[in-house]
């Protein structure tokens, strides 16, 4: 059966259940013992703010689209035209190819058409894995072609707030730095976390409202950066990414039709908006080279 959100993938392992959907990617629910993880979407309804999606070949935004690579100037289409930015990258749209399943593990892979305004050859493959430390994603980018392209990575689940409204629970950030923005909300600027930017202790979140970055994430011993939503009831989601995850992203969704504050996206990415043009984080993938950048979550 066809459904709006593609194929369904079902992993399951002890009390956890974690569902895909073949467009974007993307982790359309997961759940332990019966709680919702991250806020869920039906598999006949287009993912809400690009819920639980795959972003590449760069998250965020892109400034007018615009970008300049190899010596040549190129342009991509504009996806948020209120802001005359290309939002989110190419591949959160696309059907990818389920390569394998099992009960507990499930690869999803997609070779992007060129195109031109990002004519390479890019060949991604997403691996979501239950273990009994929750759910493990991992993402390795090829370049298939044979010329250097540019890359970034990004994903976008709303975690839910535990059966509560948003304000009754706090939030936690490793990171030392936040970007701030322009009106377009592009980047303008990387300056020291103060007041309710500085999530390095966990923050009681009524009135807060936030669509922003962090960068300079502080690593654990095992090369990891955390983030922690706390419920009212004590529980602890707990989401972290390897050191290839250079930025967070976090966003209450006070702006955007149809989630504000329903959940928060907690985003992990290798990159800020605007990398194509800054450079800054940016990666280039050499003819054969690849790219991996492990992140996941679990319940606490």
């Amino acid at each position: 059966m066809s459904h709006i959100s593609g194929t369904p993938i079902t992993l399951t392992h002890g009390d956890q259940v974690a569902t895909l959907a073949t467009i974007g990617a993307a982790l359309r629910a997961y759940t332990v013992g019966g709680r919702d993880v991250v806020v869920p979407f039906g598999a006949d309804e287009i993912a809400p703010a690009f819920h639980g999606m795959v972003l590449a070949p760069w998250p965020n935004r892109l400034r007018d689209g615009r970008y300049d690579f190899g010596g040549r100037e190129l342009q991509v289409a504009l996806t948020e035209p209120g802001r005359g930015t290309a939002l989110h990258g190419l591949v959160c749209w696309e059907d990818w190819t389920v390569a394998s399943s099992t009960g507990a593990e499930a690869t999803l892979t997609l070779d992007l058409p060129a195109s031109p305004g990002y004519p390479f050859q890019l060949s991604l493959a997403v691996t979501y894995a239950l273990t009994d430390d929750g759910l493990t994603i991992t993402t390795v980018a090829r370049n298939a072609g044979t010329e250097a392209l540019p890359y970034g990575v990004g994903f976008h689940p709303w975690f839910a707030p535990g059966g509560t409204p948003l304000d009754e629970c706090t939030l936690q950030l490793d990171a030392s730095s936040r970007v701030t923005v322009d009106d377009r909300l592009l980047p303008a600027d990387v300056v020291p976390v103060d007041g309710d930017f500085d999530l390095r202790t966990p923050r009681d979140l009524p009135g807060v409202a936030f669509d922003d970055a962090w960068v300079d994430p502080i690593l654990d011993a095992d090369g990891r950066s955390w983030a922690r939503l706390g419920w009212a009831d004590g529980s602890t989601v707990e989401i972290w990414a390897d050191s290839e995850a250079t930025a967070w992203q976090i966003c209450t969704g006070d702006e955007v039709p149809g989630v504000k504050r329903a959940g928060v996206a907690i985003e992990p990415m290798s990159c800020i908006a605007d990398a194509f043009r800054t450079g800054d984080h940016l990666v280039t993938l050499e003819p054969g080279a690849t790219h991996a950048l492990t992140w996941g979550m679990r319940l606490r």
